[in-house]
């Protein structure tokens, strides 16, 4: 995490550089009150590979909870970045391939552990988006949940990146089904997908993970925190 990258559809050769540490402070000091930080280089290798910058990022904002996925694929690593202080971790292609972990992580770190759900068509995708499933979200949500996580990403990648607005029908009516408390991304691009989320909160939506549309300006973060924090 040399830079942070933000992605622009499934494709990893279409991002936007931006830098680190200096990023993380203008919305800490805009009132963020948790960090999305995705590995993007472990996405793809597997294993992490900017633990360094995650390091500098919670050390410079200890107050912050950070949530960190991307590469983590052992107890080592899961074990290292609890270590480095980092508040929970976002499982992925994991979570998918290997659900058994998940387990072991939730009974090692009760309360810490996400699974983030890339999905398109319903249908689930692993490896950085680039290997498609035949596994329903739904499905593996309900498996999760038994497991305890503490939350789940739905992230709809066939928006996440282009500013389409985020895919509320779909992400409410995971919320609906499951107990446990999901996070929407994908797509967000202004004030009216925060309200659309709002309205249907009470199923069990508790968040909503941003980055292009606060970097390029359309989604005025003080403003849709102030109407999260209003609701």
């Amino acid at each position: 995490m040399g830079n942070f990258v933000q992605l622009l559809g499934s494709q990893n050769d279409m991002a936007t550089i931006r830098l680190p540490v200096d990023m993380a402070a203008q919305w800490a000091q805009q009132g963020a009150r948790r960090l999305h930080l995705v590995d993007l280089n472990g996405a793809f290798e597997g294993k992490p590979v900017n633990a360094t910058s995650v390091m500098q990022i919670v050390s410079a904002f200890p107050d912050l909870s950070v949530q960190i996925g991307g590469g983590i694929r052992d107890m080592y690593i899961a074990n290292a970045y609890i270590e480095m202080g980092v508040s929970y971790l976002i499982i992925g292609t994991m979570a998918v391939t290997h659900p058994e972990f998940v387990s072991q992580l939730c009974c090692e770190f009760p309360g810490k552990i996400i699974v983030g759900l890339d999905a398109n068509d319903d249908l689930v995708a692993t490896e950085g988006w680039v290997q498609k499933t035949n596994l329903r979200v739904i499905d593996l949500s309900k498996k999760f949940e038994q497991y305890g996580v503490s939350s789940i990403i739905y992230t709809d990648i066939a928006r996440d990146g282009m500013m389409h607005g985020v895919n509320i029908e779909t992400t409410a009516t995971l919320a609906k089904q499951i107990s446990t408390p999901v996070i929407a991304s994908g797509g967000i691009t202004n004030i009216d997908d925060i309200s659309g989320l709002l309205s249907e909160a009470h199923h069990g939506i508790i968040g909503a993970i941003t980055g292009r549309a606060i970097y390029e300006g359309t989604l005025d973060f003080i403003q849709a925190q102030k109407i999260c924090d209003a609701s």
